[in-house]
């Protein structure tokens, strides 16, 4: 299966580390990088460590465009990026022993012939051996309803569509006649599309069941500490894996996304997936950078995660009566 990601929106990720982030005060860095970042840049990122050959696109600064350049050529990315004039927005990430603090700007604003030419070089590469992951906010002078339009369009030419975003451009993709194949929503984000609280376990369980019933063939809803929801045709469980020494909270769940791709392209089954992806997210979580360790602690830390069901009663099957 040929897999892209389209990052509308990338970022340079600055990471300051600190020893204790107290708001008011004089700090000293302990350590200060930078990474070539955006959902979709990450998610590419961990698939090449994976060994996935993966393409790029989207909408890139020239006058900053280097580092992002250096990434994808030191891992064989397909760079299909449309570079426009300006920078590329920075984004700062703080780190302290305890938390991430991040703090994120809007991007440049962009022209409707730049983004036409990415959605068109797209669509020219879908087809029904296709993953496209859509990734990450949109930058001003997109309009929300952009992902909605291009998986009505990639889904008409047999592409799977995998959508991990928020805000209005996820109201307007699930309020659509075609919806995504894949989406993954962390829950406050679903919270939000759904308009509700979602204090419990039960009430996400229930969130996610009627997305999927209203035609997402696989819901995932990453949880923190609780773990992650999956809820497919084949089920609902919750998959969990303790994290290890912490680098950095920054793109676990975009490494997330990229274990979804993975286990996808190779066909696997929901309990697959769930292993597979989960592994990624807290591999990702011990080290700084869009990056991932190698295969062999990836598929031991796999086989470490617990799996367990939702909390529902009766058949386990979704769509079942109970």
């Amino acid at each position: 299966m040929r897999i892209a990601t389209v990052t509308f929106n990338p970022a340079i990720d600055q990471t300051i580390t600190l020893d204790r982030l107290v708001p008011g005060e004089v700090h000293r860095a302990r350590s200060i990088r930078q990474d070539a970042g955006g959902k979709g840049v990450n998610v590419a990122s961990c698939l090449a460590d994976w060994g996935a050959p993966v393409t790029t696109f989207g909408l890139l600064g020239e006058g900053n465009a280097a580092l992002f350049e250096m990434l994808f050529e030191q891992k064989a990315i397909q760079d299909r990026f449309i570079r426009i004039a300006g920078d590329t927005r920075v984004n700062m990430k703080i780190v302290d022993d305890t938390d991430t603090t991040d703090i994120n700007m809007s991007g440049p604003v962009v022209g409707e012939a730049d983004v036409a030419q990415v959605t068109q070089g797209v669509a020219a590469f879908a087809g029904e051996a296709a993953l496209i992951v859509l990734s990450g906010s949109l930058p001003p002078g997109c309009d929300p309803i952009l992902y909605a339009e291009m998986v009505a369009t990639l889904t008409a030419r047999g592409a799977r569509v995998l959508l991990d975003t928020s805000g209005a451009p996820l109201t307007q993709a699930l309020r659509a006649d075609v919806l995504p194949m894949i989406v993954k929503p962390n829950r406050r984000e679903l919270a939000a599309w759904a308009d509700t609280s979602l204090e419990t376990m039960a009430d996400v369980v229930g969130c996610a069941i009627a997305l999927h019933r209203r035609g997402v063939a696989l819901v995932v809803v990453s949880m923190g500490g609780d773990g992650a929801l999956f809820v497919s045709e084949e089920g609902a469980l919750v998959a969990h894996l303790p994290a290890g020494a912490l680098a950095s909270t920054v793109g676990a769940g975009d490494a997330m996304v990229a274990g979804l791709a993975a286990g996808i392209a190779e066909g696997a089954g929901l309990e697959r997936i769930a292993r597979l992806s989960t592994a990624f997210a807290v591999a990702k979580l011990g080290r700084l950078g869009p990056h991932l360790p190698d295969l062999a602690t990836i598929d031991a830390l796999a086989a470490q995660v617990t799996i367990s069901g939702a909390g529902i009663t009766g058949p386990s099957m979704v769509g079942e009566d109970a």
